[in-house]
């Protein structure tokens, strides 16, 4: 994966306004195409369609959650293989642990910095296994 550039992110937050920064840092900032999703069942339903390089899941969402929404994904075999990151304000080292334990490439801490985001997510796509 790293032998090319990341283009395009999917992304799943349930709060509308950090859903809005989300997209501003990463589009209009980090020059991604992205699919934003409200939800753990609507970033499931819209992966196969998007085909994004990376997801990136909120870990505090009602209905699906992000673990739930990531075991969900891996599930289906047509988006197993795309790398995920977390997204959240409990970033303690034995929680992030945990959420790589569950399968993601790297745990983003909230609050985070709408200027930087972009490059937070390229230097987790740079490390990843080809």
């Amino acid at each position: 994966m790293p032998g090319r550039d990341l283009k395009r992110v999917l992304f799943a937050e349930d709060e509308a306004d950090i859903r809005e920064i989300i997209d501003l840092a990463l589009a209009t900032v980090g020059g991604l195409e992205l699919r934003p999703c409200a939800s753990g069942e609507e970033a499931i339903e819209a992966a196969t369609a998007f085909r994004p390089d990376l997801i990136l899941l909120d870990v505090m969402m009602p209905g699906l959650d992000g673990p739930t929404t990531l075991a969900r994904l891996r599930a289906r075999p047509d988006v197993a293989g795309i790398p995920a990151v977390f997204m959240t304000a409990k970033a303690q080292r034995h929680e992030v642990e945990r959420f790589v334990a569950l399968g993601a490439a790297d745990v983003i801490a909230k609050p985070f910095d709408p200027m930087t985001l972009a490059g937070q997510l390229r230097a987790i796509w740079r490390r990843l296994p080809d």
